[in-house]
Formats: C-alpha cells, sequence, structure tokens
C-alpha cells in the first residue's frame, strides 16, 4: 500500500526538552487522520515539522515517497500540502476574495515585471487564480461574503475563511489545526459537512482538534500523542477503549458521545 505522507521515527528537540520522540504514522490518501492528545503533548510541533517551519533533529518525514525535509513552507505548499493555524492569520484590512486569492500566487508564474507591466499572459493567469479563490470560497459558503472586509465576518466564517485560502492552493494534503476551536455547536455541525465535502474532492486531511465528539465522528484513524510521544492509533472506535489514551487524558473532562 502507497501512502501520501509518512512519518518515520520524527524527533525534534528544543534544548533540553523533547518536544516530538520518534512519532510514526503513516497517512493514507483520501482519508481523514486525527491528531490529538493533551495541551502540550507535541500535536503543532508536528504540523509545523510537516510544512518545514522546523526541521526534524532525526527521522524522515516523506511526501509521495519523497523526503520533504530541508524544504521551506512555500516549496511544501507548493507539493500540494496547505495548512491552517490555531490562531487566525487574516489579513482583516482586506477583502475576503483578496484573502483567498493571496493563497494561489504561491503557484503562480508571473513575476514582478508581469504584474507591473500587465502582460496578456499575467492577465489570464490573474482571471484564473480568481476563479479558483471563487471556487474556494463557494466550498465553504463564503462567496456572497467575497466584497466584505475579513475583519467584518464572524469567528465562525473567518475559520471557514482560512480553510478556503488554504484550498485555493490546490492541496492534496490539507493540515488543519484546531478549526473548530471557538466555534458554537451549530458551526461545528456546519463545518463538519464542510470537511466531508473537501474530502470527497479527493483531498487527504491531517487534523488537530481538541473537541473530541468532533474528531471521533469526522475521523477514518486516529493517533495520540503524550509528552511527544505516540501512545495509540487507531479506528475512533478502538481509541475510544484503550487504557493509555483514557490515563493520558485522566483529570481532564473528555467526552466522545
Amino acid at each position: 500500500m502507497s501512502y501520501l505522507l509518512e512519518l518515520d521515527r520524527v524527533s525534534i528537540n528544543f534544548g533540553g526538552l523533547q518536544a516530538v520522540d520518534e512519532v510514526s504514522m503513516r497517512i493514507e490518501e483520501g482519508k481523514i487522520r486525527a491528531l490529538i492528545g493533551p495541551n502540550g503533548a507535541g500535536k503543532s510541533t508536528v504540523f509545523n515539522l510537516v510544512t518545514g517551519i522546523y526541521k526534524p533533529t532525526a527521522g524522515r518525514i516523506l511526501y509521495q515517497g519523497q523526503s520533504i525535509v530541508g524544504l521551506g513552507p512555500h516549496a511544501i505548499t507548493a507539493l500540494g500540502i496547505a495548512r491552517t493555524f490555531q490562531n487566525i492569520r487574516l489579513f482583516g484590512r482586506l477583502t475576503v476574495l483578496d484573502n483567498v486569492k493571496i493563497g494561489c500566487h504561491c503557484r503562480s508564474r508571473g513575476g514582478m515585471w508581469g504584474a507591473i507591466l500587465r502582460w496578456p499572459g499575467v492577465k489570464r493567469e490573474e482571471a484564473e487564480i480568481t476563479a479558483r479563490a471563487l471556487e474556494a470560497l463557494e466550498i465553504m459558503e463564503l462567496v456572497d461574503k467575497r466584497d466584505e472586509y475579513a475583519r467584518s465576518l464572524s469567528y465562525g466564517e473567518q475559520r471557514r475563511l482560512e480553510i478556503a485560502r488554504a484550498l485555493a492552493t490546490r492541496p492534496r494534503l490539507l493540515l488543519l489545526d484546531e478549526p473548530a476551536a471557538g466555534m458554537n455547536p451549530q458551526e461545528k455541525q456546519v463545518l463538519m459537512q464542510m470537511i466531508r465535502r473537501i474530502q470527497d474532492m479527493g483531498i487527504t486531511i491531517f487534523l488537530v482538534e481538541h473537541d473530541m465528539k468532533f474528531v471521533m465522528s469526522l475521523s477514518d484513524r486516529i493517533t495520540v500523542l503524550d509528552y511527544g510521544r505516540r501512545i495509540a492509533a487507531g479506528t475512533p472506535e478502538e481509541i475510544q477503549s484503550d487504557p493509555a489514551v483514557i490515563a493520558a487524558y485522566l483529570g481532564q473532562e473528555v467526552s466522545y458521545g
């Protein structure tokens, strides 16, 4: 079986802190894989390793069978890996459409002089970028707000706008870092439907989320971290009954219902 993304005994330390310790996992194409664990378990660090923000001190990260260790975030995005962040990172004074168009430019071919001189090829590419951005907004049900400023959107809409911007890069692998954080139950239900729609488009999803009901309802498989180490992996049903997972969450309110 071939895997879209493989982490092979990946580790990283910051001074004396071992943030990720020999973590391995394989993500099948077209699936939704969740990464969960208590606060400080190393989940976002794993995302930063996959997207080139950090370089591992040991181990391999393979995308479509090829190592991506040492590549920068821009190069990794161009390969087909996109992500969102825990904290919303939008340009509040730009329109919704312009925020998404920014995500398209990682694949643009026109350079500075082409933009200044408005060469025909650049004009065609700009039209393509606009169409792609509108398509992403349609998926996230924000196309009717395309001319509004990003800062005017509700919190849940801003979360969805971040996902739209990531989709505009045309990824094969989409990393979502706590996409449901701060949303109310109705917003979470809508987001879940949208993520399923993205999966139906053939995009593989790698998800970090603290809402266990959200995770258990959505994921095909789940990997659990604790203190930077993988302590469990399996289906949602297997994870819910795993003693190591229950122990890791002991003292915290955990609800899968």
